[in-house]
């Protein structure tokens, strides 16, 4: 992805060429921070309130002073539209600011999409499982302590799959590094509870209330890993991402090796209404 645009909040337009943050905020010195990540249509940000609500709840966790949502939300508005594009992603970055006190750093940043996403929704995901043991207290917060995921990611790379689906230690099936995870047993569509340590996504809950309207019944437990494995498709959802189908699980064909109905069927609902007048 190339950057568009970065907005502050305390400085407003910022050069994309030129550092935005002190070296000893604490964002960047100690890793305390939150941030959200939103796609962009036609030049509007898709559900920006439960976004910057969730970055809300997010800081809160972490214990950081409460967002500018209001500041944050025009913030945005403004980078996207410097950004020029529009198609693009949206970040929002909070942080308590430079060690030893002062206000928190609040940034807007604007990016292209990755690229190859289409090709990579019809070609489907190949899944590997990883096993899982998250913290609880900053479970299902979005904080940018993400090491551990991009570590299970690279050693789902180093297996030869494009991402990792985690699970507990006790073999309860959880999401990926930076996705829900969905699968479809007939025209059940199963998740996992947002009573266990995984990311409540504002895409999860936009499918959730679109599953119905196109012939599925959404429903949400505690599901040890052969639910998936045995299920008739599986797919993951993302703010960037969308409806990502999924073609294999630790090598063995999911559905045929084929991406899934219900994946297709709820990526156009998805794309449809995010784009509505």
């Amino acid at each position: 992805m190339t950057l568009l645009a970065v907005h502050s909040l305390a400085d407003g337009p910022l050069r994309v060429d030129r550092p935005s943050i002190h070296a000893d905020d604490e964002g960047f010195l100690r890793g305390r921070a939150v941030f959200e990540t939103l796609r962009v249509y036609g030049g509007r940000p898709f559900r920006l309130e439960q976004h910057l609500e969730r970055l809300r709840r997010s800081a809160a966790m972490v214990g950081l002073p409460e967002p500018d949502a209001r500041g944050l939300a025009g913030l945005g508005l403004e980078a996207v539209a410097a950004g020029g594009e529009p198609d693009a992603v949206l970040r929002f970055l909070w942080t308590p600011g430079r060690e030893g006190g002062g206000a928190p750093t609040g940034l807007a940043l604007v990016s292209t999409l990755p690229p190859g996403l289409d090709e990579l929704r019809a070609r489907g995901l190949r899944l590997a499982v990883v096993g899982w043991a998250p913290g609880h207290r900053l479970a299902g917060s979005k904080s940018t302590s993400y090491a551990e995921n991009f570590a299970a990611q690279d050693e789902a790379h180093g297996r030869g799959c494009d991402d990792a689906l985690l699970v507990g230690e006790d073999g309860t099936v959880l999401e990926a590094p930076t996705a829900n995870v969905w699968w479809r047993e007939g025209t059940r569509l199963l998740t996992p509870s947002l009573g266990q340590p995984i990311l409540a996504g504002v895409t999860r809950a936009a499918l959730w209330e679109l599953a119905r309207d196109v012939g599925y019944e959404p429903e949400e437990g505690v599901f040890p890993l052969a639910r998936p494995a045995g299920a008739d498709e599986i797919f993951l959802s993302s703010s960037v991402r969308e409806v990502m189908p999924v073609v294999a699980l630790d090598g063995a064909p999911v559905g045929g090796g084929e991406p899934g109905e219900a994946a297709r069927t709820l990526q156009a609902a998805l794309r449809s209404a995010a784009t509505a007048p």
